[in-house]
């Protein structure tokens, strides 16, 4: 089965720093595009951070410079670098693979 797995949200102040990571199950996540989105109550989902099969990386605007998403391989795992965080970065966040699976989400409050 695919399943997602979210961990490293919390609680910071404005200009901090998360590290995100989504644990990836039953397939392997090297062979498929992966993202990361973010929700807030009210709003669509907003696509964040994507990288592809090949290791290319694409950034919304709002993020671009701050964010950095990477994927390690062997321990089948994807990151998000978060960086200069600002209020308007708290959101859930959520790891996607192709095809609409998801991860449960992640917390990030930047206050």
């Amino acid at each position: 089965q695919v399943q997602l797995v979210e961990s490293g949200g919390g609680l910071v102040q404005p200009g901090e720093s998360l590290r995100l990571s989504c644990t990836a199950s039953g397939f392997s996540a090297s062979t498929y595009s992966m993202a990361w989105f973010r929700q807030t109550p009210g709003r669509d989902r907003e696509g964040v951070a994507r990288i592809d099969r090949v290791g290319y990386t694409t950034y919304a605007d709002s993020v671009k410079g701050r964010f950095t998403i990477s994927r390690d391989n062997v321990k089948n795992t994807l990151h998000l670098q978060m960086n200069s965080l600002k209020p308007e970065d708290t959101a859930v966040y959520y790891c996607m693979r192709s095809q609409g699976y998801w991860g449960q989400g992640t917390q990030v409050t930047v206050s």
